[in-house]
């Protein structure tokens, strides 16, 4: 690797047009105060209907993601998979409550799979728990609240959803990554996974839970699983990450009075993910990781690791992920590292991925230095063509 900083290998892909608008965007994610309203005016504008979508799909949309259909991503496909960038397609509409949208959800899920087992620049499909049950359930659940018949039975059909998509996919030769939730329906969705790991993953690994390492009881929990995983013969498989709902989390724990599941600061942080890293890594031939993360040290770490004890680049039980629109300096140079790097490539309508965009603007304004850093490398790039 180039040490992340050669903008013409990161950005080969994007026209100058492209990168003028990249540039134009990440200067108001950059911005709270930009953010805070504009989250706020979209909230308003879809819940009094008001119509979005003609400012948003040319612009942050297009930027964050594949397309409104699965076919619609054909052509960012294409283009990262000249350039050995692989896509995990993403059906982020959020916010859904009803059994309708979540057995839509499901069908979409299992149509990522169809087309994943026909495209190699697709190597895994991927949900988020919530897209297919109500917050509620899963929150009464964790907190062992008795349920009513009619809650039972919302719940096993909860649970037949997972693995639906889960058998489809093992079926089909398709791993399946399981995103994850805020700590107080995680365990919960620890269960489920679980029992799917130890049914599919007895050859090689298939179903991936996902570990947000900005919480301290994520290491011990690996250990423990890998333990458990060992005694039976079964491939312990996870994504890491670093976390996404840290200021929800500490906010709860705050207003209810208990300890944060959440790590002090982001030194502690980043020991746990790349901890968590080296743990699988050293496993390689009976674990699989996902090392998901924007932060260069922990990609370097990672690679280096890989160096010292023979893992080759390309192995199948190891692969990077970035989101699409963000740190292509890394995915890119990896890439052409010969490492299996993949690109979360988020897809649905514009107006039920507006919640998951605003989610990853907010996201975005809370970790130190992510803008600055993508400014910064967009702009150098923009010079560096202009002078050539």
């Amino acid at each position: 690797m180039k040490f992340f900083s050669d903008t013409e290998t990161a950005f080969r892909y994007k026209s100058t047009r492209e990168l003028r608008k990249a540039l134009w965007l990440f200067r108001i994610v950059g911005n709270p105060f930009m953010v805070k309203l504009g989250s706020a005016l979209l909230r308003f504008a879809l819940r009094i209907g008001f119509p979005v979508r003609w400012a948003l799909k040319p612009t942050v949309f297009a930027h964050f993601c594949g397309g409104e259909t699965i076919n619609e991503c054909d052509r960012t496909i294409g283009r990262l998979g000249d350039y050995n960038v692989l896509t995990i397609l993403d059906y982020s509409a959020e916010g859904k409550e009803g059994e309708a949208d979540f057995e839509h959800t499901k069908e979409q899920i299992i149509s990522t799979i169809d087309k994943a087992a026909g495209e190699k620049n697709i190597p895994y499909a991927v949900f988020k728990p919530t897209g297919l049950s109500r917050f509620g359930l899963l929150e009464k659940v964790q907190t062992g609240v008795t349920l009513n018949d009619a809650e039972k039975e919302e719940l096993e059909r909860v649970k037949k959803r997972f693995w639906e998509i889960c058998g489809y996919g093992y079926n089909k030769g398709v791993p399946v990554m399981i995103d994850s939730e805020e700590s107080w329906i995680q365990t919960v969705v620890d269960g489920i996974v679980e029992e799917l790991m130890f049914f599919y993953n007895k050859e090689k690994p298939m179903i991936f839970n996902t570990l947000q390492m900005y919480r301290h009881d994520r290491l011990e929990y690996l250990e423990k699983f890998i333990e458990k995983t060992g005694e039976k013969g079964v491939f312990p498989a996870f994504k890491l990450v670093r976390g996404a709902y840290m200021e929800k989390e500490r906010e709860r724990a705050d207003k209810l009075g208990y300890d944060s599941p959440i790590y002090p600061d982001k030194d502690a942080t980043d020991k746990a993910f790349d901890r968590a890293t080296e743990i699988l890594l050293g496993r390689y031939d009976r674990a699989a990781v996902c090392v998901g993360t924007h932060n260069e040290n922990s990609c370097a770490a990672a690679a280096g690791i890989m160096k010292e004890i023979g893992v080759k680049p390309d192995h199948p039980n190891v692969s990077f992920a970035q989101l699409l629109g963000m740190s292509d300096h890394i995915s890119f140079s990896m890439a052409a590292d010969g490492y299996n790097v993949c690109k979360y490539v988020p897809y649905g309508p514009v107006n039920s991925v507006v919640p998951y965009l605003i989610r990853r603007a907010e996201e975005n304004t809370s970790v130190a230095g992510q803008t600055s850093r993508e400014l910064y490398l967009l702009k150098r790039e923009i010079a560096r063509r202009r002078n050539s």
